[in-house]
């Protein structure tokens, strides 16, 4: 009798348990449209499920009208089988006792046989079969079997409350039985409790079994999400990444870049400029395309290798600050550096480059929307106060060049710093200019 359907949520055509069966619900959640990576069902061989088990384990044959499967049929003409073999023993039983006429005795085997046959109604109709069964258990010995085999069904298929009542009646109905049909070898309180234990092993199996198919089907259903969290951890994990890169791209390129344009556009609005300015401007745009293929050729070997101390170049630090202000000045920009950190190759490397990543796009904002203004860039900190950082610049005094995709290195650098446990902040200065402003955690 194992082989039965497993449990089901209730649904609102269960309270009478009669009409069509309904189908299995499928479980909540990401689980109910999960197949393996190649397309298959989830069970190797569904035929060795019960028809809503396997149908649970392969969403490919969802919808429609439920087919037993070979198990089904196993099981089925198990039961069956079974009702015939007990229905035998009780009509043996009925046919000599002293206390049964011969005509109730044929009625009670005849009955018996219709509800042996109506055992292969026991999946269609659980709730409706089971309660038919309660009487005829009361009439017929014969049907014994059957009446066994229709509340096992229903303690498998429907919940608990169902159980609860038709198996309380069918256990209140005992004494009323051996009333009418004594055992002529057993004393009447010794039948009453035989039959009473026999119909509570009944329903405790079934709801052994149904609580079995549920423990299968929650496993299955958790370790579906745990492979769809793991699918979308992977997920995550790989945009996280592609956001590093361009953050990283962007960090490194943009300055060189900048200068280049710049650069280049001197040269195309002034050819006429003296060839000492024109000289000058080829070295910083040579200068700057060797170092932006640096800075190139060093995200790269950090990509291929995934560290960045692998990558062939050091990372700046707060130590290289000077360096990319005296880059700015030779690009002709104004830029004014006001130092205080009194040591600053004490300051450790990952806050050191974030606060350089900061100073140098800030420097890149100032080129691109404020040229000809003067750039102030302002460092100062300790260990346990922490690292300040400010970039600012005045109105520019002419106008400003619209530069697309303006914004994205903000965002970019409000990241750094909240995953550095800073924060930064920029917006209007006081004198119609720009302000960038950051503090960086700094342990002592």
């Amino acid at each position: 009798m194992s082989g039965t359907e497993p449990p089901r949520r209730p649904r609102p055509d269960e309270s009478t348990g009669s009409g069509p069966r309904a189908e299995p619900v499928p479980p909540a959640g990401p689980a109910t449209a999960h197949a393996d990576p190649g397309g298959g069902p989830l069970a190797k061989n569904p035929w060795t499920l019960p028809s809503a088990v396997a149908r649970e384990f392969d969403p490919g044959r969802k919808g429609g009208r439920t087919r037993r499967t070979a198990r089904d049929w196993i099981t089925d003409f198990s039961c069956f089988l079974a009702a015939v073999l007990i229905g035998m023993i009780g009509a043996d039983a009925v046919s000599g006792n002293p206390h049964v006429s011969p005509g109730v005795a044929a009625f009670d085997q005849v009955l018996g046989a219709a509800a042996c046959a109506a055992v292969w109604l026991r999946r269609r109709w659980p709730v409706g079969l089971a309660l038919a069964m309660v009487p005829v258990s009361v009439a017929s010995d014969t049907a014994g079997g059957a009446a066994a085999v229709a509340l096992f069904t229903l303690a498998v298929h429907r919940p608990f409350r169902y159980v609860a009542w038709i198996g309380g009646a069918s256990i209140a109905v005992v004494p009323l039985t051996y009333w009418l049909r004594p055992d002529p070898g057993m004393p009447y309180g010794i039948a009453i409790a035989f039959g009473v234990l026999l119909t509570a092993t009944v329903i405790g199996w079934g709801m052994f079994v149904r609580s079995r198919r549920e423990l299968l089907l929650s496993l299955r259903d958790r370790a579906v999400r745990a492979e769809n969290e793991a699918a979308l951890r992977a997920e995550q994990a790989q945009r996280l990444a592609r956001e590093n890169i361009a953050r990283e791209m962007h960090d490194v390129l943009a300055h060189r870049l900048t200068l280049l344009s710049v650069h280049a556009g001197a040269l195309e609005f002034r050819p006429d400029a003296p060839r000492e300015e024109i000289v000058r401007a080829a070295g910083v745009i040579r200068e700057s395309s060797h170092e932006a293929l640096q800075d190139l050729r060093q995200v790269i070997g950090v990509l291929r290798g995934g560290d960045e101390d692998a990558a062939g170049r050091p990372q700046p630090t707060l130590t290289a600050l000077d360096t990319l202000v005296a880059e700015s000045r030779d690009a002709g920009m104004k830029v004014d550096l006001d130092n205080r950190v009194a040591d600053p190759a004490a300051v450790p490397a990952a806050l050191g480059r974030t606060a350089y990543r900061i100073a140098q796009e800030g420097l890149t904002n100032a080129r691109k929307h404020a040229p000809g203004a003067v750039v102030t860039v302002a460092v100062t900190g300790a260990p346990g106060e922490g690292l300040a950082l400010s970039v600012r610049n005045p109105a520019p005094p002419g106008p400003v060049p619209e530069v697309p995709g303006s914004g994205q290195g903000l965002i970019g650098l409000a990241e750094r710093a909240s995953l550095a446990g800073g924060r930064l902040g920029h917006g209007p200065g006081p004198d119609g200019g720009f302000r960038l402003e950051a503090w960086l955690p700094w342990a002592p």
